[in-house]
């Protein structure tokens, strides 16, 4: 893949432009069109706390953009900006202030979901107990998870060392599912960059357990060149939460630049796949994760990048690429290199806004 590569300057003086003329008046509720199934009215989006990485306890001083300081103050946020819900970090919640989260939760009207760390070894049991009933006691029926911090082609340099990794992530799965069966929450295991959808498919249908299901994301799989929507129909039956986001791709000279885009502007079919989730689990949340960051680089020339892999055919490969040659991002990818703080939180913001308003007017989720 080869390609042209604009200079940082223009990639910043395009997103100034954007954020200083943009309006953040795109609030206005959108009436369900026509298409919509019936079971997709009245419901919201809501928004998983990574779509505010840089307002997160953030400490730069902005009038417009003050740091979410905990998750009180980010449900009162997603409140007032019309989400359904949030999906937030549950990390040494005393009971106090599950409490104080459930009475937000309950005065707000908004659904919430945890995002939980595993077990790694039965001395992390007690602490990941406490913070599942905690989770509880906020009000969350769903925790979400994810067995890998780090991207599996970056994290892993032989296939040795990721199936080490394989045998503690599934251990600690198994650990978590009999403290979710006693409490009677449902444990939601992402695709982070760590599994393919049919090894993840696999270990939830080995598992067998009604407690452990997925958190799925619409678009992390791109970087491990899997069509987004062949992941969706693969993890869908098994999803118990999601993270909805759209991906825009662009070549660069070692594969080709991956990034989350405000929602129907990339190439993951939307609808699709919010049907789908819909048909499986009616009950299902939809939960924006729109990261505003640099595009990440998915090195697939590189040998290294392939020495875990063993999940692609040639033709599969080849499918691929020729699809994301025939839907390259037009414009440039978001980008936060070169941008003030204060720029930084005004285009997260306006990335959040705009996925909001795109999945009411064009997702049917009022």
């Amino acid at each position: 893949m080869n390609s042209s590569k604009p200079s940082l300057s223009s990639y910043n003086s395009g997103r100034r432009k954007f954020i200083k003329t943009a309006g953040l008046g795109v609030m206005a509720m959108a009436f369900p069109l026509p298409g919509n199934p019936d079971f997709l009215q009245n419901v919201r989006m809501g928004i998983v706390v990574h779509s505010y990485a840089a307002r997160w306890h953030s400490d730069t001083p902005s009038e417009k953009y003050p740091g979410f300081e905990n998750a009180l103050s980010l449900i009162e946020h997603c409140k007032e900006v019309g989400a359904g819900g949030v999906q937030t970090l549950v990390n040494g919640w005393s009971s106090d202030f599950a409490k104080k989260v459930r009475d937000a939760r309950e005065k707000t009207g908004l659904y919430l979901e945890g995002s939980i760390a595993l077990p790694k070894s039965n001395d992390e049991i007690a602490k990941f107990e406490a913070e599942v009933l905690a989770a509880k006691e906020a009000g969350a029926t769903v925790l979400r998870t994810a067995c890998l911090s780090g991207r599996r082609y970056v994290t892993f340099k032989t296939l040795g060392d990721y199936q080490a990794f394989r045998i503690k992530a599934i251990e600690s799965i198994e650990l978590a599912e009999p403290l979710m069966r006693k409490h009677k929450m449902k444990l939601a295991v992402e695709n982070h960059k760590d599994w393919t959808a049919k090894e993840l498919e696999a270990i939830i249908k080995k598992l067998g357990s009604e407690w452990v299901g997925v958190t799925l994301d619409f678009g992390n799989n791109l970087s491990f060149m899997e069509n987004p929507m062949e992941v969706i129909e693969t993890l869908a039956p098994y999803a118990f939460s999601t993270h909805v986001k759209d991906m825009g791709v662009k070549n660069y000279h070692d594969g080709f630049l991956l990034s989350e885009v405000p929602l129907g502007e990339g190439i993951v079919d939307l609808k699709s796949a919010v049907e789908l989730c819909k048909k499986y689990n009616p009950e299902i949340n939809f939960s924006l994760e729109m990261i505003t960051r640099d595009p990440l680089e998915i090195p697939v020339m590189k040998d290294s990048y392939w020495a875990t892999f063993d999940h692609l055919s040639g033709l599969d490969v080849y499918k691929m690429e020729r699809m994301m040659e025939e839907n390259q991002f037009k414009g440039e990818l978001p980008r936060v290199t070169g941008l003030s703080k204060e720029e930084q939180l005004a285009y997260e913001e306006q990335n959040v806004l705009a996925c909001l308003d795109y999945s009411r007017s064009s997702l049917g989720l009022e």
